[in-house]
């Protein structure tokens, strides 16, 4: 498992999954008291962020991207 995301890459995700994460926790929009939205906002925020801290993403590999520069 090599790192296939660049810096500037990991940088948006983390910044991206925790928005992600906290909106539905510490908001009131109206779009979270649907579960559906409430955890798929929760879901794919922790997936951004586990990446993003790992530097892999396996849909990078699937399709051949590379935003690393080794």
């Amino acid at each position: 498992m090599s790192a296939n995301e660049g810096k500037l890459d990991r940088i948006v995700r983390a910044v991206l999954g925790l928005i992600l994460i906290l909106l539905p926790l510490a908001t009131s929009i109206a779009l979270f008291a649907n579960p559906v939205m409430y955890w798929g906002a929760l879901i794919v925020g922790v997936v951004l962020l586990v990446t993003a801290v790992t530097g892999f993403c396996p849909a990078y590999r699937l399709l051949g991207v590379n935003t690393c520069r080794r």
